[in-house]
């Protein structure tokens, strides 16, 4: 069925109200009809189903008693602090929200150009909603204010910092994936030519782990898909192997 995250504002006891624009998309862009089922989420892991109602915009909410966080206990928190590139971040939000990353930090580096504005950070957060109705995910990543890296590496660490370096012999980001258990994991993406020196030095004395993508060099779109989705693929064959080790 047809998915809409909506706010958790809008829901109150078993009513969700639908603001415009997701009227219009029910009604116009997926042409629903009145009494046509769709599921609505919150974000947050939290599903239900409603009807679309003949008119206005309230609708009722059905199965709160399965309303529930519905969530792998062996998927990692995922956390992407990637520089902003010149042009291509709607992208990196778009596919890593795909990949499944939970929270996503737009950094300013030394190298990096572009000064957001509050609107780009606002159109980032739709881009995210879209994607994450789009592959069906229960929860839509935090996409924080962006920070400037010296500001970020004083925030909360996690179980794994690790920081992407290109032209060095470091252990691949693949072999971080394949550790076993995870609970939260940070991947740290530079800009367009690539980390400092003092960045780097700096990441080091925070306690990131530098690792490597491969043998190409990559731009910083494809960098930072490409990060979250060899780690992914490292967490899922460590889960499998898990498995395999455990049954009987």
């Amino acid at each position: 069925m047809p998915r809409v995250i909506v706010e958790p504002t809008q829901i109150t006891a078993d009513q969700l109200t639908l603001t415009a624009e997701q009227q219009h998309y029910l009604r116009r862009v997926l042409r629903l009809k009145s009494g046509d089922r769709f599921w609505v989420l919150d974000g947050q892991g939290h599903l239900w189903e409603a009807s679309l109602p003949a008119n206005g915009a309230q609708a009722t909410l059905k199965n709160l008693a399965q309303n529930e966080l519905i969530a792998s206990p062996s998927q990692p928190k995922i956390t992407l602090a990637a520089c902003i590139p010149k042009q291509g971040f709607d992208e990196v939000v778009r596919q890593v929200t795909e990949l499944g990353v939970d929270v996503i930090v737009p950094i300013l580096s030394d190298r990096t150009l572009p000064r957001p504005s509050v609107n780009k950070l606002k159109r980032w957060r739709r881009i995210a909603t879209e994607a994450g109705e789009q592959c069906e995910r229960l929860t839509v990543p935090c996409i924080q204010e962006p920070l400037a890296w010296s500001s970020w590496l004083g925030r909360e660490s996690q179980d794994f910092r690790l920081i992407c370096v290109a032209r060095q012999s470091i252990p691949s980001l693949l072999s971080i994936g394949l550790s076993y258990p995870l609970t939260a994991v940070e991947v740290a993406i530079g800009p367009e030519g690539g980390w400092t020196e003092a960045e780097v030095t700096q990441a080091l004395n925070y306690g990131y782990q530098p690792v490597s993508l491969g043998r190409s060099i990559l731009r910083a779109v494809t960098a930072s898909v490409t990060a979250i989705g060899i780690l992914q693929a490292g967490i899922e064959f460590a889960n499998i192997k898990l498995q395999c080790d455990t049954s009987p």
